[in-house]
């Protein structure tokens, strides 16, 4: 009950004193200007490591949401008593999962899809040397950091603590005793012990923290380390995959360009019961349409044909198209010439070659491969290269 009441009393003391310091102006017992440069690296010591720390997890983990449902998830195994572990979601293993779900959706034949698949495949092997790194920096940089936080630098706040208390002791019993009031030399030599101990400590404490320069660079050269193997991995995984993807694209350039035909209702032996008539108010057959509209004279099967092929209408004498005033509905199906319409300027740079301006409707004559074409224009024929225009009524 003594010593409890003499505990209570000291802190009135310190109180006391700390209240006259700071309102009534009276003098506190100064430290030398090395140590008050010490508390200041001290402080600023302190705030490093707990914004390090923060920072340094904000990095290698940028997403917030998914941090935070990690948290989730270990408070909530911590409540269960059970233990559940979280794996941060890294972006390249999400977009290396999407790459190969749509690739082998697509199919393995398609030069595209191989392409997806190689890249998918990249992208998550770049996602495990991200983890890998992750595992580096938190043993080899961030448990350090924490260790410095929540042993050396919390026992050094202590002593500092400590120190502040006993110094407002011995300075309020020194006052009492200047003002006449009854504290004995005993006291005051015991109070004077007590700082003088926490003064050491405390600056030893502060000395051996703001000494640790070997230690605390070599963790920083860790980090700087980790961080260059984990890029070096991901240059040798992107050199591999960037060869592999130009493999590809010459792969899919010198691939034979296959020619499609589209399929009409009678290919797909779809027979609905309907006539153009039906359809468009006129007076005609779907089957007496398609004879009249085939733009080749030479007998062989147009793609604007409605009949499966090898079994043309037998009749040689079927009516032409209706004129327009029997089918208001509907447009004519007129035979036009190929041609294109120009989507940019084209200047001829060598003898043979067109030029023409941006809209221009050019005639289409032949294509000559897969880049050029050849047609003519206000009387003059030429070359030209096929991603300048837009086939409008394609060549036979």
């Amino acid at each position: 009950m003594t010593m409890a009441f003499a505990g209570l009393k000291k802190q009135i003391n310190k109180a006391n004193q700390y209240m006259t310091e700071k309102m009534g102006g009276a003098e506190g017992t100064k430290l030398d200007v090395d140590f008050v440069d010490m508390e200041r690296k001290t402080d600023v010591t302190y705030e490093l490591v707990e914004e390090l720390q923060m920072k340094t997890k904000e990095f290698l983990q940028p997403n917030p949401t998914a941090r935070a449902k990690m948290a989730a998830v270990k408070g909530i195994s911590k409540l269960s008593g059970q233990a559940k572990a979280s794996t941060y979601p890294q972006p390249e293993g999400v977009l290396g999962d999407c790459m190969l779900t749509y690739g082998k959706k697509m199919g393995e034949d398609s030069i595209f899809a191989q392409a997806l698949i190689e890249m998918g495949e990249a992208m998550k092997q770049m996602a495990d040397v991200k983890y890998s790194l992750d595992d580096n920096i938190k043993q080899n940089f961030l448990e350090p950091l924490h260790h410095l936080q929540t042993k050396d630098l919390k026992e050094v706040m202590h002593h500092r603590k400590k120190l502040q208390g006993r110094r407002l002791d011995f300075d309020c019993k020194r006052r009492r005793q200047a003002k006449g009031s009854h504290v004995s030399d005993d006291e005051i030599r015991q109070a004077e012990e007590k700082f003088a101990e926490s003064l050491h400590l405390a600056q030893m404490g502060m000395f051996n923290l703001l000494e640790n320069d070997v230690e605390q660079v070599a963790q920083l050269a860790t980090f700087s380390e980790a961080l260059l193997e984990y890029h070096q991995q991901c240059t040798e995984v992107l050199k591999g995959l960037t060869e592999i993807l130009f493999e590809k694209k010459e792969e899919a350039a010198n691939r034979p360009k296959l020619e499609f035909v589209p399929k009409t209702l009678a290919d797909l032996h779809v027979d609905s019961g309907l006539t153009l008539d039906h359809m468009n108010g006129g007076n005609f057959s779907l089957h007496g349409s398609s004879r009249a509209g085939s733009p080749l004279a030479d007998g062989k099967r147009s793609q604007l044909e409605l009949f499966p092929a090898g079994n043309p209408p037998q009749s040689t004498n079927a009516s032409p198209l209706p004129s327009p005033s029997k089918s208001p509905a509907r447009t004519p199906l007129t035979q036009r010439s190929p041609c294109c319409t120009a989507l940019y300027d084209f200047e001829p740079e060598n003898p043979g070659e067109l030029g023409f301006k941006e809209n221009d409707t050019i005639t289409l004559t032949q294509k000559i491969d897969d880049n050029w074409f050849e047609g003519s224009l206000d009387g003059r024929t030429g070359y030209f290269p096929v991603t300048y225009v837009q086939v409008v009524v394609p060549l036979p």
